[in-house]
């Protein structure tokens, strides 16, 4: 049976106007929209029923991942090295895609591209969904005529990064599940379980030993400020989420993730490996080494890195090396300096860039699994040790009870 569309126009005047029309995809709808004089400016399917049968996404619209981006880009290369029109492919990525959003962001973008609009400049409109990277990449492709191999260079950078955030967050699940159920046991007990042995303690009398007493006092302390500290753990999420981006706060914070006693490694390691990954990317893809900069400076992440980026900028706009004001920054090593430098000299810099990152991508995962066989002992032996206490403290008493009844 036909589906119901809603469709949004623009006619021969520039006014926008909508409306609904009946059709067997959204294509077809397209094209009969084109054949009466109009330009679509959206098309959308309207869904039946209403109701409990409402998609209840609470005014939220799920949000597209890198990874639904990296499958997408690599369908892209395969259909348009295919042969496949441009529209075409579009059209088979919007009907196919499992995310949602992402499927109504490719409907408009194909609907743009059919009204005349480069590829480039239909993801631009849509820079919540599109990162720079693959702007400017597409861009490239489709001022060099090599689109399909640039959307297989962003298909591999993608999974890449997918890849290294899949083992960073495999390394660290275990270490925070111990620790929150750590903490929630903690605080049970000192909120439920300590208190009912404080009243036997209490109608036994005498003098309870000095753990206890701490003990005692801190369930008390707890019932009092768990509120607080409850309100506050939303507050300060809810800040976070909505500061985390600032320049105040990214230029007080990022350091201090590079200086971490034994995270601060890895994180320079990961923001390492994203520059060089995205910035060999983009010349290999011939995107202009300035803009290139630019855009893979704000992908790394940290802004220690930014700034140093900012440096080289302003080094290459003197026509100086790239690799040199690097030297000036400590959180890249020399071995990255030097190798940039080779890669300058020998006119192959994209691929020392690409093997700067490899080199790189392996040592995170040789750190995280590192760090995984260290922090999961000394997890248990924290834990244990602190529940451990806290069960000494209570029975402690109760080793003296005899002569509490006597």
């Amino acid at each position: 049976m036909p589906t119901t569309f809603e469709y949004a126009v623009r006619d021969r005047a520039g006014k926008i106007s909508k409306g609904r029309l009946e059709g067997d995809s959204k294509t077809v709808v397209v094209e009969k929209l084109k054949s009466m004089g109009y330009a679509p400016v959206s098309v959308s399917e309207v869904k039946k029923g209403g109701g409990l049968n409402k998609d209840l996404s609470f005014g939220r619209k799920k949000r597209v991942k890198l990874k639904d981006l990296s499958v997408m880009s690599r369908q892209f290369a395969v259909m348009i090295n295919a042969g496949l029109s441009l529209l075409r492919a579009l059209t088979i990525l919007e009907e196919q895609s499992e995310n949602k959003t992402l499927a109504e962001v490719l409907g408009k973008v194909r609907t743009e591209v059919a009204g005349g609009t480069s590829l480039s400049a239909a993801l631009a409109h849509h820079p919540d969904v599109f990162p720079p990277i693959m702007i400017h990449m597409t861009r490239a492709g489709e001022v060099g005529g090599f689109l399909d191999k640039v959307l297989g260079q962003l298909a591999d950078n993608f999974e890449a990064e997918v890849k290294l955030h899949a083992k960073i967050k495999s390394a660290m699940t275990y270490p925070v599940v111990v620790f929150v159920m750590a903490i929630l046991a903690m605080t049970v007990m000192l909120i439920f379980i300590v208190p009912v042995f404080a009243s036997m303690f209490a109608s036994l009398g005498g003098e309870l030993p000095l753990p206890t007493r701490v003990l005692v006092f801190l369930s008390g302390a707890l019932k009092i400020i768990a509120p607080f500290i409850i309100v506050g753990l939303i507050v300060f999420v809810w800040w976070w989420r909505r500061h985390k981006n600032d320049a105040k706060v990214r230029s007080f914070v990022d350091p201090l993730k590079l200086k971490a006693p034994v995270f601060g490694g890895l994180v320079q390691k990961i923001a390492i490996s994203r520059f060089t990954r995205n910035l060999g990317t983009m010349i290999h893809a011939g995107v202009p080494i300035l803009q290139a900069l630019d855009i893979t400076g704000q992908t790394t992440g940290n802004v220690v890195i930014e700034r140093a980026v900012v440096d080289v900028q302003d080094s290459v706009r003197r026509g100086e090396p790239l690799a040199r004001p690097l030297l000036d920054h400590p959180v890249f090593p020399a071995m990255v300096v030097q190798m940039m430098a080779v890669g300058e000299d020998t006119g192959a810099l994209d691929t020392m860039l690409h093997k700067i990152s490899d080199f790189y991508d392996a040592e995170v995962e040789s750190t995280t699994e590192a760090l995984t066989s260290m922090i999961e002992p000394i997890m248990i032996a924290v834990v244990g040790g602190m529940i451990g206490a806290m069960i000494i403290a209570l029975y402690m008493p109760i080793f003296k009870v005899f002569d509490l009844i006597k």
